[in-house]
């Protein structure tokens, strides 16, 4: 994929890489969480994720996997480029399921960061990764479910 296919994509490519991620965080063997991240994810933005997700599983001992995600929603985003690395100022929402201890719930996360992508290897790749807000403000609220998200 081009610079300017990229740019025309992003509002596909972002949520698309950001799924792999999040699908990395449902895993709960530190080398699957790893491997998973490497697939989308290089250099800083792969050390950035992974010792987030570890982090949080240090001291919870999790067995299972403790979330499943269902939706990836993009809120807003602004892309600029600079040679072939495209710089996303982005917002989006997550919808998914989260496990704690011996009860799951519903979760609604806002999310807002700076990511850095990158063709590397032939694929496009986070390279820098900055969270800037977290907003919990949804956890247990009812939601409306894509149209995409029933034809999984």
């Amino acid at each position: 994929m081009t610079v300017p296919v990229a740019i025309e994509l992003s509002d596909e490519l972002t949520p698309a890489l950001l799924a792999v991620v999040y699908e990395a965080f449902g895993k709960t063997q530190e080398d699957e969480i790893y491997d998973t991240l490497a697939q989308v994810s290089e250099g800083a933005a792969l050390e950035y994720l992974y010792l987030d997700r570890v982090g949080a599983m240090a001291g919870g001992g999790l067995h299972e996997a403790d979330q499943t995600l269902h939706e990836i929603k993009m809120l807003d985003s602004v892309v600029t480029n600079e040679d072939s690395t495209l710089t996303i100022d982005a917002t989006w929402q997550v919808i998914g399921t989260v496990g704690h201890e011996e009860h799951l719930h519903v979760r609604g996360n806002t999310y807002s960061a700076d990511l850095s992508i990158s063709p590397i290897d032939g694929a496009w790749r986070i390279t820098d990764f900055a969270l800037r807000e977290v907003i919990r403000d949804m956890a247990g609220e009812m939601f409306e479910v894509s149209e995409e998200s029933h034809d999984d």
